[in-house]
């Protein structure tokens, strides 16, 4: 029997926390997609937040009485056993539906070696659903958990026109408009018995402060603490060239300006030009996260070619950096299937722990003692970048995921094994694995030879007098 239980508030996770909650999203639906029963006993159960569990579960116990009329009875058995599972589940949340929602997934699942298998999953996600979701089928129901897979980093936007300016924001698929106001600037021609230079200048004066009124508001919005803007990026969109000039202006705030990802030519203002401004910047947002990627293998490849030594790739000299501490940023291709093994020597009474690829797994030697012959037993076995992503903060280090859709992804899944880290000092890995196949001894293993507690330090020694203290 699988359960998964999870209590997480989105407002207390890092940018880093969220993207490792999503990763866990997304393997989770991966397994959950795979999976398939005999007969419809799979049930997929979906509350958003403010659902009452008593009506859940008056709900739940009429599905269990119609489940009743089903003529087939093991496929009878399957639906009974998946429902009563459900309502024992729902019980574990009589003081109400978690902040941000549940998802409950129960019913009896079919192994790769054809014999059943009891699956419970109930977890609060890390930000909330606003799904409701019940079916029972042959296969677990997963579309509606694509909303938590969409990135909740918030995009600026700034719609300016002659008739006004409105800055709003984008975040996953919902847009607030945070404010707005209207101006009445001159045309280019006036009325008769007015000095036309006169008149340009007037004209010009008043664009120019509307401009100042734009930059100024942009910072109150979009930089409210003062220190760092609180959006992603920044797109400028108009009808006029009004946003050319917002860009150009020295009035604009520099920590703004860095991130304005694109300009957009609108045919309307205000929240009309708001909608348009968001279709048409659809590609600009959607690869800010890949372009992230590709700068952060860019600046790993880097470290490599100018030969710092401050990198490392590879499970053995990415582990042994981890546990020097040497690792600042530890990069993961997310679908990395190599295995973290702890074995059991019976016979020596020790635990030792490997890591495997799925082909080394199929072999036999790989779980038997070199030096004894002696079968050794699996004590537990997990997706090493799930150790990871449970254990990364013990390391102090930060961790990122990175896919193999851009060139440099690619390369360093096929090129580097997907596993590999930037460091914070240069490791000499050469020096080290030279010195363990010399001592056949790890670089921090201690010498224990000696059965004696005899030491070569002498210990009336002052290392004081050396000093003249």
């Amino acid at each position: 029997m699988s359960n998964v239980s999870k209590n997480v508030a989105e407002s207390d996770l890092t940018a880093e926390e969220r993207h490792i909650e999503m990763w866990k999203v997304k393997k989770l639906i991966k397994n959950l997609q795979k999976a398939r029963g005999a007969g419809t006993s799979m049930i997929s159960l979906i509350l958003p937040p403010g659902t009452q569990v008593s009506l859940t579960s008056k709900m739940l116990n009429d599905e269990y009485g119609t489940a009743s009329n089903i003529k087939s009875r093991v496929n009878r058995l399957s639906v009974l056993g998946a429902i009563t599972s459900t309502i024992q589940r729902l019980k574990l949340y009589n003081k109400g539906i978690p902040p941000n929602g549940l998802i409950v997934y129960c019913g009896t699942i079919m192994t790769d070696e054809g014999k059943e298998k009891k699956v419970n999953i109930d977890f609060e996600p890390f930000k909330p659903v606003n799904t409701s979701l019940y079916l029972c089928d042959n296969k677990f129901h997963t579309e509606a958990l694509g909303e938590l897979l969409q990135d909740d980093e918030q995009f600026g936007f700034i719609v300016m026109d002659g008739n006004g300016c409105l800055f709003g924001t984008v975040c996953g698929s919902t847009r607030t408009v945070l404010h707005k106001f209207s101006v009445d600037l001159p045309k280019k021609h006036g009325r008769g018995g007015q000095s036309a230079l006169r008149f340009a200048r007037l004209r010009l004066e008043k664009r120019h402060n509307y401009v100042r009124k734009v930059a100024e508001t942009a910072t109150q919005v979009y930089v409210p603490d003062g220190a760092v803007p609180s959006v992603r990026g920044l797109i400028l969109a108009g009808s006029a060239e009004f946003k050319d000039e917002l860009l150009k202006s020295d009035l604009f705030d520099q920590r703004l300006k860095k991130i304005v990802l694109k300009l957009v030519d609108v045919s309307y203002g205000g929240e009309n030009g708001f909608a348009q401004a968001i279709e048409l910047s659809t590609d600009t947002l959607a690869n800010v996260k890949f372009v992230q990627e590709k700068k952060l293998i860019a600046s790993y490849f880097e470290e490599i070619a100018q030969d710092t030594g401050k990198f490392c790739f590879g499970v053995r000299d990415t582990l042994v950096a981890l546990e020097m501490g040497a690792v600042k940023k530890l990069i993961l291709y997310e679908s990395m299937d190599v295995q973290r093994v702890e074995l059991r020597n019976n016979q020596a009474n020790t635990v030792s722990v490997t890591h495997l690829t799925p082909e080394q797994m199929e072999d036999d030697a790989n779980f038997i003692d070199k030096e004894t012959g002696v079968e050794l037993e699996t004590i537990k076995k997990e997706l090493l970048i799930e150790y990871f992503a449970e254990n990364y903060k013990s390391f102090g280090c930060e961790l990122e995921f990175i896919t193999d859709r851009s060139q440099e992804g690619s390369q360093f899944c096929k090129g580097f094994g997907g596993i590999g880290g930037i460091l914070r000092w240069a490791v000499d890995f050469g020096q080290m694995n030279e010195y363990i196949e010399q001592t056949g001894k790890e670089w921090d293993e201690e010498s224990d030879d000696d059965g004696d507690d005899s030491s070569d330090v002498d210990e009336d020694y002052d290392p004081d007098g050396d000093f003249g203290f």
